[in-house]
């Protein structure tokens, strides 16, 4: 089952607060970035957030499961706890402050 775009909608509503929040589609699903990293994905209309020491602290409990098959684990947020925004923007913000800045892609073609 392909994520609904209401899903992503909602999502994006609610994570006001964690900065610049998008998500692009990948693979028939969707990746969720923060500020140009990618913190995440939203598979099935479920979210998974990357596992960081801060995040897991703001989020416990929370359980991990792979967003689809051979996926590493990620933490699994509950979309009840998508309800509240405030929290739902701090667990993207203090996860995406957590994470490598994303590697500088090379450019295409050759010299």
């Amino acid at each position: 089952m392909a994520t609904q775009q209401r899903t992503i909608d909602f999502l994006l509503e609610q994570a006001t607060g964690a900065g610049t929040v998008t998500a692009k589609p990948m693979f028939g699903e969707y990746g969720v970035y923060v500020d140009g990293k990618m913190i995440g994905s939203v598979c099935d209309d479920q979210l998974f957030v990357k596992p960081t020491v801060s995040g897991r602290a703001h989020s416990e409990p929370v359980s991990d499961a792979p967003p689809y098959p051979g996926a590493k684990p990620q933490m699994l947020i509950s979309a009840d706890r998508w309800e509240n925004a405030k929290w739902l923007g701090e667990l993207l913000r203090i996860t995406a402050a957590e994470l490598p800045a994303p590697k500088p892609r090379k450019p295409k073609g050759g010299s």
